[in-house]
């Protein structure tokens, strides 16, 4: 007797200020410059979002080669290793390294471990009068000091740009760690937009009036005053990385 397979079932969720996407339901994106390799377009403007979070996984033979122009790229290895170039800087990424490409630069990367994962989060750069544009980033997330989030020692922050004391940057993007059992303090409710990923664990998450079961993998996309808020659960720890928009005026002045 022939089994039945139900393909109508998903965790994915797409409402008009938040969208969780688990993954099951990707379709291949080809990207011009991008070769030999599966692109996945998680979170972009087309649903309502002010930035784009793709998910690329390259061949042995794959590469991503292009230009930035009005948009600036921050590229991060989930997993495998791989070469980039961007104009003329050379490095060798393994798991958990990180590039920044401000706009008007040429990136290459290539020479990729069969299977290497890459996140991206492109958003259009906005100068402000009086900074120069930020500069080329290549590092490690194994470099980045791990601080203490809102006096708990359970929540753990890493901020991967230093946006924090540079005006330049309009965009940042962090590591977020939960041990066991670990909650925000409150429901936050902000400006900001967000878009992140799990890089482990599992948990809860509000965002508006609604709950949701999350774990490693799953990514979501939290439009300005979305109410969020995440509690850790099971035996090891939730770790996410997400981008948010910053230092910028709120509207034009």
């Amino acid at each position: 007797m022939s089994k039945i397979k139900l393909t109508a079932l998903s965790r994915s969720v797409v409402e008009s200020d938040h969208a969780v996407i688990t993954g099951d339901g990707f379709v291949n994106s080809k990207v011009p410059g991008w070769d030999n390799c599966e692109v996945n377009v998680v979170i972009n403007e087309a649903m309502g979002a002010n930035f784009c979070q793709l998910l690329i996984t390259m061949e042995a033979s794959g590469q991503l080669k292009g230009s930035t122009k009005d948009s600036q790229i921050f590229f991060y290895v989930l997993e495998g290793s791989c070469d980039v170039t961007v104009e003329n800087q050379n490095e060798n990424l393994k798991k958990g390294s990180y590039v920044y490409v401000p706009i008007g630069k040429d990136y290459l990367f290539s020479k990729a471990e069969e299977g290497t994962k890459l996140l991206t989060f492109h958003k259009v750069y906005e100068p402000l009068e009086g900074f120069p544009v930020p500069e080329i980033i290549i590092n490690s997330d194994s470099k980045i000091e791990q601080n203490i989030y809102c006096d708990d020692p359970n929540l753990l922050m890493q901020n991967l740009l230093p946006e924090q004391d540079n005006l330049s940057w309009d965009m940042a993007v962090n590591i977020f760690t939960y041990n066991p059992g670990a909650n925000l303090p409150f429901v936050e409710t902000h400006i900001m937009e967000h878009g992140l990923i799990y890089l482990e664990g599992q948990g809860i998450y509000r965002l508006a009036d609604k709950w949701y079961p999350i774990k490693k993998g799953d990514s979501i996309w939290m439009a300005p005053y979305c109410p969020q808020w995440f509690g850790a659960l099971g035996t090891e720890p939730a770790v996410y990385i997400y981008y948010k928009n910053v230092n910028r005026f709120p509207t034009t002045i």
